[in-house]
């Protein structure tokens, strides 16, 4: 593995993990920004972004973009989340060049108001298709309950009203405010040619304007509360709950992650044996997530609306004598395997390793290979889990239940 990196003069970065053993290439356009830059009357502005840059450039229809793509046998897509929109393509060593051209051209597109117009009725049925779908739309609002107004509460896809009032006039001012040279970067792995990439990125892109771009990181208010709301239509009780934990600039996200896989792996954890292997839940699962400045644990439980409460007491059972008592070298020793498998796995594909690498990147600017991730897991103890507990107590947080009850069970 060899990584290296170069900056265009207008302040595009470039970062690669290159690896000649390899068979394909994973390469992409990691953009700084996400739902936590948006406005309130912008709301959901990025994810509809995401979706017009593959309806067309100056020099490429919408169709030609996919059939290009697909005459590359690329494997491409893009996401958005709270803090990024990334566009990328799997493909063999070969077919580096055109696609930088495909991926460079689309990062400047047309945006034309017909398809403006039209997309936006896709992106309001995608919005009404969420809310009719487990859990409801509650994996949003349970993050406004949580954290208020912080930049992290807002909804990757918007709502309705928000995007039914937006402009392609608004979008295309966003586009320019943060699609700017400074505020993305290319990232790749795989068996890439580096020098070649540097040279086809820098006749492409290099003569992109540069634009000054912030991001606002405030600290996060978070609340406690418990709420419960009567969905008819539901045949399962969903459970959801909010908890604060380490951020992604914090050294104590891996034993935060650790912590999580003892507790509510989908497989062999504590949440697992109490209520998945006897029957009781359908899913019980807790995960560590982590974003600039805010990390959270997020709960999932699903199951029969009579066994709710019950499975629920469980639930906090678990989370105070984890608290109270914490966890054993043995289940520690597990969840480092757990965990360093997933790492290992995950790396063999060059598409994974470039999310691996563009992550590190986006949010601390800093490189981390596969044996670093290891040994990172390897050195955390019990001490280290033990300090998170303390500064991220389990108990508390925020509960939405939503499903068939109409109120909650007396305890």
């Amino acid at each position: 593995m060899n990584f290296r990196t170069h900056t265009l003069e207008n302040g595009l970065e470039i970062v690669a993990e290159c690896n000649a053993g390899a068979h394909s290439q994973g390469v992409g356009f990691f953009v700084r920004t996400g739902a936590r830059d948006e406005t309130d009357e912008l709301a959901g502005v990025s994810h509809f972004l995401e979706h017009m840059v593959f309806k067309g450039t100056p020099r490429r229809t919408a169709d030609d973009v996919n059939r290009e793509f697909d005459e590359l046998g690329a494997h491409y897509n893009a996401f958005t989340s709270e803090e990024s929109t990334v566009y990328y393509a799997a493909v063999l060593p070969e077919y580096q060049e055109p696609t930088i051209d495909l991926l460079a051209d689309i990062m400047r597109p047309s945006l034309r108001e017909d398809d403006f117009n039209m997309e936006k009725k896709v992106i309001v049925e995608e919005i009404q298709m969420y809310a009719d779908q487990p859990p409801f739309g509650m994996d949003d609002k349970i993050k406004e309950l949580h954290y208020g107004n912080h930049p992290l509460a807002r909804s990757v896809l918007g709502t309705v009203d928000t995007i039914e009032a937006l402009s392609a006039e608004q979008m295309r001012g966003y586009f320019q405010s943060r699609y700017s040279p400074s505020n993305l970067f290319v990232g790749a792995a795989g068996n890439v040619d580096f020098e070649a990439l540097v040279r086809q990125i820098t006749e492409r892109c290099g003569d992109w304007p540069a634009c000054n771009t912030t991001r606002d990181v405030p600290p996060a208010a978070s609340k406690s509360s418990f709420h419960c709301i009567a969905r008819e239509s539901a045949t399962q009780q969903y459970i959801l709950q909010l908890l604060d934990a380490p951020s992604s600039e914090s050294e104590d996200r891996y034993a935060a992650k650790l912590l999580a896989t003892m507790l509510g792996d989908d497989s062999g954890s504590r949440m697992y044996w109490e209520l998945i292997d006897p029957g009781l839940a359908e899913s019980a699962s807790l995960g560590h997530y982590e974003y600039l400045g805010v990390g959270m644990y997020f709960l999932w439980m699903s199951c029969e609306p009579a066994d709710a409460a019950s499975n629920y007491a469980r639930v906090q059972e678990l989370e105070q004598q984890a608290q109270a008592e914490g966890f054993t070298e043995e289940e520690l020793r597990q969840a480092k395997s757990k965990v360093k498998a997933r790492v290992v796995l995950g790396s063999e594909r060059p598409r994974n390793r470039l999310f691996n690498v563009g992550g590190n990147w986006m949010q601390r600017r800093e490189y981390r290979s596969v044996a670093d991730d290891l040994n990172t897991v390897d050195a955390v103890t019990l001490d280290d889990v033990q300090r998170v507990l303390s500064a991220y107590p389990l108990t508390g947080g925020t509960t939405v239940t939503i499903g068939p009850l109409q109120d909650w069970p007396a305890s």
